[in-house]
């Protein structure tokens, strides 16, 4: 399989972490790619030129950080990261959504960010950025204890390091204290640490 990834994108962490947690680095070749680039094997995979996208052995392309993992899940060892249909797992669902929307979220201002200084909004720009603290703080209402190891808190955890490595500006741990705390003990796993965005 070829796993397609930028070394600091957020949704590919995601999916590289899986990888490492499901025992799948024999199966899977890493391929660094900017989107920006629109290099050709990428756009074969995932025509939109975003990442993470994957190939699988059958030649099924698999795109969205949220799809690949979830079907990663069933392809690897060891203990499942989402978990079988009922309560436990709509819980883990609904704080895998809310993190996947601050990713999406931090995301927004970095690339707003990245506009000439004449272009930005500072409307946009403050409005995303409330917008994120309050789904912190929404997040750390439904945030499980640091030892629940699964699809939602491996996503709520490393938007927490994402925002420190775009972000660091922003004080999200003052309105997430639960997730602050998951946040530290889940970036001491090899997986995180592997995948530390550079």
């Amino acid at each position: 399989m070829k796993l397609f990834i930028s070394l600091s994108s957020v949704f590919a962490r995601k999916t590289r972490i899986v990888v490492r947690e499901k025992g799948l680095t024999d199966r899977v070749e890493e391929i660094v790619r900017i989107p920006v680039e629109g290099a050709p094997d990428l756009l074969a995979v995932n025509p939109l030129s975003q990442i993470p996208a994957l190939i699988d052995d059958d030649g099924v392309a698999w795109t969205d950080s949220v799809l690949i993992s979830a079907w990663l899940d069933t392809q690897g060892e060891g203990a499942r990261l989402l978990p079988d249909p009922g309560p436990a797992y709509w819980q883990t669902r609904r704080l895998e959504t809310a993190a996947a929307g601050l990713n999406e979220m931090m995301a927004k201002i970095v690339y707003e960010n990245r506009r000439p200084e004449g272009e930005r909004s500072a409307y946009w720009l403050t409005r995303w950025q409330d917008n994120l603290m309050r789904g912190f703080a929404a997040a750390d209402a439904i945030c499980p204890s640091p030892d629940v190891f699964d699809m939602g808190t491996l996503t709520l955890a490393i938007a927490g390091t994402f925002c420190d490595f775009r972000l660091g500006h922003l004080d999200w741990r003052a309105v997430a204290p639960k997730a602050a705390a998951l946040h530290e003990v889940l970036e001491q796993r090899q997986s995180f640490i592997d995948t530390y965005p550079k």
